[in-house]
């Protein structure tokens, strides 16, 4: 069997590209005699890889120099708890509530501090993103929480929060790399890189330099410490090395894609060739509202959970993977990331209307 055009939102799909030339270096990686896998991350050699892999990764974000880049471990998940404790000097934070991992972070933060709820779109299943632009923010609050993409239901922020003057801080694992973004407007921007960049196991994180300090809450271990990794250039422990050096390999093929510019554009095409059909399809429907669809994750559903079943089912045996929507919503979803081929959407589209027409 060849390879299948897989939809899943994480663990994803990888440039095919990336994968040959990570299959080529396997065994001997640039004449060391041996792969990334079993190199010291003390060496020369590593060094160059993660020296590299920041470069580009601040060439292609604009990342300003008072922002450090830090490559880490414990996913997004782990992120929920290390923002708080580096961040929450008054012991206050605003969150905003738009899905699943939102509440997460939310519920994690109240670990410990006041966090509080200050927009939730909870009431219609996630399914759009709440108005902020006058929202309650606290005057003591530390920072003002989102996560921008929601990789479960399938929405996005179009227009950032008006944070009144407050730090923004953004999960954008699901978005990362898809649009250009102005680094400028947050505090922390921070992702899991399994659905977007890399294979799992390396959470980037993207902090200005002033909100790295010593003055962390009582009891922080020493590797939840922001300024541990910043001044140890992510080498304080051994990095989740291999995984670096495929996310390396990624930024270096989106370089060569003409940039984030040119990926949304390509993200934009694929969306809409999706959305299009949902929008005029008798049977399947999307399950966002039009403005906040995000353009890496498509819900969509039959109305009916046995032919959900079955679409998902035959879709697999067509070579259309991972197609079954996340358990706590049930339905379907398409994950287009930056290295989902248009040709994977257009196929997709073309399977969806043979299965409309068959099940009419």
């Amino acid at each position: 069997m060849g390879r299948v055009y897989n939809f899943s939102a994480g663990p994803a799909v990888l440039p095919e590209e990336v994968l040959k030339e990570a299959a080529a270096e396997m065994l001997d990686y640039k004449g060391t005699g041996m792969s990334v896998m079993e190199m010291s991350h003390r060496s020369k050699a590593y060094q160059e890889i993660i020296d590299t892999a920041e470069a580009d990764l601040r060439e292609l974000m604009n990342i300003p120099d008072n922002y450090k880049v830090l490559f880490l471990q414990g996913g997004a998940s782990q992120q929920f708890a290390m923002i708080p404790m580096n961040l929450m000097k008054n012991k206050k934070a605003d969150y905003i509530i738009t899905g699943q991992w939102a509440k997460k972070a939310y519920q994690e933060a109240k670990l410990y501090g006041e966090a509080r709820a200050i927009a939730s779109s909870e009431d219609k299943t996630y399914s759009y993103i709440p108005d902020c632009s006058d929202l309650d923010i606290d005057e003591d609050a530390d920072y003002v929480y989102i996560c921008e993409n929601n990789t479960i239901y399938g929405t996005k922020y179009k227009t950032l929060p008006n944070t009144k003057g407050k730090t923004l801080v953004a999960d954008v694992s699901s978005c990362f790399l898809s649009e250009p973004v102005d680094v400028t407007k947050y505090g922390v921007i921070y992702g899991g890189v399994q659905k977007n960049i890399g294979p799992a196991g390396v959470v980037i994180v993207i902090i200005r330099e002033d909100l790295i300090t010593e003055d962390v809450l009582p009891g922080t271990p020493t590797m939840l410490r922001y300024k541990t990794h910043a001044d140890n250039g992510s080498m304080y422990n051994t990095p989740p090395a291999y995984g670096i050096y495929i996310c390396g390999k990624v930024f270096q093929w989106l370089k060569r894609m003409g940039g984030l510019e040119s990926m949304k554009e390509r993200n934009e095409k694929k969306a809409k060739i999706l959305y299009d059909y949902l929008d005029q399809s008798k049977l399947f429907k999307g399950t966002v509202v039009p403005e906040d669809r995000s353009l890496m994750n498509v819900p969509f559903v039959t109305g009916s959970e046995e032919l959900d079943a079955k679409f998902v089912k035959e879709a697999k045996a067509a070579g259309f993977e991972n197609l079954k929507g996340h358990r706590t919503v049930g339905g379907m979803r398409a994950s287009i990331y930056n290295a989902m081929p248009v040709e994977g959407v257009e196929a997709l589209v073309q399977f969806m209307k043979k299965f409309e027409e068959e099940n009419a």
